[in-house]
């Protein structure tokens, strides 16, 4: 039994640490619990096949073929932009190669010194300055690296997030850097279309009571009851939502912050990435640049895989032949039989010295002299001298 070690190339994603899953090759990175956010896409498009199937076809005869052409174009936004939050990397920041971490631990025991048994280290704190301000940057255990001002690390999908804003189980996704824009569009978009449904709703049903009276028409048109009901209850909590992160937006704080009270505590610190104007603080959220993915998900890396090799057992053929005419083992590799550039020297002696020793077949048992044929000019020349000798 002998192990054979073999390298094949696989993708990042399929080596990456955390909680997530991938799907497409890499492409779309989302969390292991994925049960709320098909409910969410399930409520959306459902709702949205009641509006179009009941309350259009009456509501585009009777006041305005626009209503649900807008209303296709509302809801296309919105599972875009759901689309987008979940499937996209929230800003996953890498964890720390070995070697890093190493040097990592080596330079805080330098730093902190011969801490006294009994007593507890110190806290793993780096201080840089934004904005003429303190900000202390926590050290990560899981990921062995200090975080990056305004990250976190989610318990739920185990990796550091950069401008960790929260974990939405309505996205399946962590709300971060790179698709925190996405999220407040798709909360936002969604408010506008719940408000539209909703509206609707009442005027169609309010047109067709005047015809044929309120009881009759809930008869008639039971999916318009379902939907209010649904637009109903989403309806706050959906525009809330949006309210809150509207909020935030122009304070320029995220979610995470706001709920550690990190800029409003005891000691009054002032937030350092305010631009003190709300509408410089949305255009940096909403319109600054795209960040680049630090993962490189669909990058080639090497992976070495050892592959146990069992010997192969010799056929009853091969074995009595072995047994009948053994043959002398040795250490040493044989050398070409031609010699080449690549030959050494030493070896080409031993090359003719086997070729002496060991005659080759052809020369065990010559061939049969064959006496040439007679090609057509020597027959012709034969016959001349004989006539002249005639």
């Amino acid at each position: 039994m002998s192990a054979v070690m073999i390298t094949r190339k696989v993708r990042k994603w399929e080596k990456l640490p955390g909680k997530n899953t991938f799907c497409c090759d890499g492409r779309v990175m989302m969390a292991r619990q994925k049960g709320v956010f098909y409910l969410t896409l399930f409520l959306i498009v459902g709702t949205c096949s009641l509006f179009f199937a009941f309350e259009c076809p009456y509501l585009a005869l009777h006041l305005s073929p626009a209503i649900p052409v807008f209303a296709v174009l509302l809801f296309l936004f919105v599972i875009a932009m759901l689309l987008r939050t979940s499937f996209s990397d929230p800003g996953v920041l890498p964890r720390a190669l070995p070697e890093e971490a190493t040097f990592i631990e080596m330079e805080i025991e330098a730093a902190n010194g011969n801490v006294p048994a009994g007593q507890r280290p110190p806290p793993r704190i780096r201080n840089v300055q934004i904005n003429n301000q303190i900000v202390k940057l926590k050290y990560c255990y899981t990921c062995k690296i200090f975080r990056p001002p305004r990250a976190s690390h989610c318990s739920i999908c185990d990796n550091c997030v950069d401008r960790f804003d929260h974990h939405c189980p309505w996205v399946g996704n962590c709300v971060g850097k790179r698709n925190y824009r996405y999220f407040y569009l798709f909360t936002m978009s969604l408010s506008l279309l719940t408000i539209y449904i909703f509206t609707f709703d009442i005027v169609h049903v309010v047109m067709r009571s005047v015809d044929k009276g309120f009881l009759n028409t809930l008869k008639e048109t039971p999916g318009t009851v379902l939907e209010v009901l649904v637009c109903f209850f989403t309806l706050w909590s959906v525009v809330g939502l949006t309210g809150f992160h509207t909020y935030l937006i122009s304070l320029n704080q995220t979610t995470n912050e706001d709920i550690k009270g990190s800029w409003s505590g005891k000691n009054r610190v002032q937030n350092p990435y305010s631009h003190k104007n709300i509408i410089k603080n949305c255009c940096e959220v909403l319109c600054g640049p795209t960040y680049p993915s630090v993962l490189d998900r669909r990058g080639l890396m090497e992976e070495d895989s050892s592959i146990s090799a069992t010997p192969v057992a010799p056929s009853s053929s091969s074995s009595t032949t072995s047994s009948s005419n053994p043959v002398p083992q040795t250490t040493k590799t044989t050398a070409p039989l031609i010699p080449n550039e690549h030959t050494p020297d030493d070896a080409k002696p031993s090359i003719a010295a086997s070729a002496e020793k060991s005659p080759s077949p052809k020369e065990e048992h010559p061939p049969a002299k064959v006496p040439p044929l007679a090609s057509p000019e020597t027959d012709v020349e034969t016959s001349i001298t004989k006539d002249k000798t005639h």
